[in-house]
């Protein structure tokens, strides 16, 4: 019997240390943060009307942040009345669990609402709001440990109409994440603490929608982000520059940058293309030389994935397409199947979900070709306003089950093999 609240908070606690397993969603994009779940035993081919829809959330508010999942709780970031929110969801019955204000609303043109993926990791996990609100929460119980402010605390500065989206990285026992601006377009803070480490030292760019990601290239370690004028990387111990180029720079930049070996794959919509950067060491720093740049892959905010060689990604206007990593030639496009939309990958298959109608197809995807193998659409969409925004959430996959989202509407199915 638990003989009180403090006991039974602990044994939730030690609970959540002990569930986390090899399929989880611990953070944005995924384990490695890349799009690409490890996943083995899913389901070869739907029912003609979908998987088994376990349950449906219809309270998670305005936005369209993506969410952590780690054993049975799910994670996630919404807008409802004047503020934003992140909540947990207890993923075998779709129950709230708690829901903890982290900043105040902010409307916006295109659709209202946070855009970040909350991070977690052991028994905490850290949240931005849209305002740049930066929260480490207790998963136990959504209890606040402390918050610091990008923009009015660091002094922070984002380009186009100040709107953060970037979901945190943790790295050991620092935080790493992109106030931008004039004191340093990254930072590492303490993940126990909040107290600023560093902040970058020769980068000084705004900082973008973009999200960070941790690299090491003979011997270097670094963290690597898009930034107001173009992709840069800094060292994890000091935040020095070392490298920066103008690959990728545009007025608003979203997709993550994508790591394999000592190169650096980036892209953008708004007619910029994408690009390969190869690096290498020079003396302390590191030199980022162009392998090449070109308008094949112009992703607007769902990302890429890689896998075996090739990039896989939704091109403005040119629609889906498979791309040579190492040279950046069309393998091959296609305009007709789906409409624009973002994707994960477990298994040897995309799961596609267009952001026009909610419509899931899976697709097995090779260099070759990809054979559309399934498809459904979600059973209901969203009653609130869209304005210029879409079905922007990515899909997700975690222990044997497809999580999508259009804004307040959040969907659980079973896609595990029996």
């Amino acid at each position: 019997m638990i003989r009180s609240t403090a006991t039974f908070l602990l044994l939730l606690a030690i609970g959540m240390l002990q569930e986390a397993r090899a399929d989880d969603w611990p953070q944005f994009r995924g384990p490695k943060r890349d799009g690409v779940s490890g996943e083995t035993g899913l389901l070869k081919a739907w029912p003609k009307e979908g998987p088994k829809l376990l349950w449906t959330y219809r309270d998670a508010g305005a936005g369209f942040s993506p969410p952590s999942i780690v054993g049975n709780h799910y994670y996630c970031m919404g807008s409802k009345d004047t503020k934003d929110y992140v909540f947990a969801l207890d993923t075998r019955t779709g129950e709230l669990l708690w829901s903890t204000a982290v900043g105040p609303r902010r409307p916006t043109g295109w659709g209202d609402g946070p855009c970040a993926t909350p991070t977690v990791d052991g028994d905490r996990l850290y949240a931005l709001s849209i305002l740049g609100e930066l929260h480490c929460i207790e998963r136990a119980t959504g209890k606040s440990l402390w918050n610091v402010h990008l923009k009015n605390e660091l002094g922070g500065k984002i380009l186009h109409d100040g709107r953060y989206t970037e979901s945190c990285l943790i790295d050991g026992d620092r935080l790493i994440c992109s106030p931008g601006g004039k004191n340093g377009t990254m930072a590492a803070l303490d993940k126990r603490t909040g107290k600023v480490i560093w902040r970058s030292k020769g980068l000084t760019d705004e900082a973008v929608c973009s999200s960070p990601i941790v690299v090491e290239v003979d011997g270097i370690r670094q963290y690597v982000n898009l930034t107001g004028k173009g992709v840069a990387g800094v060292a994890a111990d000091d935040g020095r520059l070392l490298w920066k180029s103008n690959l990728s720079a545009a007025w608003i930049m979203v997709a993550t940058p994508v790591a394999f070996k000592d190169c650096i794959y980036v892209t953008t919509a708004y007619g910029v293309g994408c690009g390969l950067l190869k690096l290498s060491r020079e003396g302390e720093g590191i030199k980022a030389d162009v392998v090449y740049r070109n308008k094949l892959m112009k992703n607007h905010h769902s990302g890429v994935i890689l896998v075996d060689g090739h990039v896989y990604g939704c091109s403005d206007p040119i629609g889906w397409v498979c791309q040579d990593f190492e040279t950046g030639k069309a393998v091959w496009d296609d305009r007709f199947f789906l409409d624009k939309g973002s994707m994960a990958w477990a298994e040897g298959h995309l799961y596609c979900y267009s952001e026009d109608n909610g419509e899931v197809v899976l697709v097995k995807a090779t260099p070759k070709d990809w054979q559309k193998v399934s498809r459904f659409t979600i059973p209901e969409k969203t009653k609130i306003a869209r304005k210029q925004g879409k079905i922007w959430t990515p899909p997700v996959i975690a222990n044997g089950r497809l999580y999508l989202r259009d804004n307040d509407l959040i969907f659980c199915y079973d896609i595990k093999r029996n």
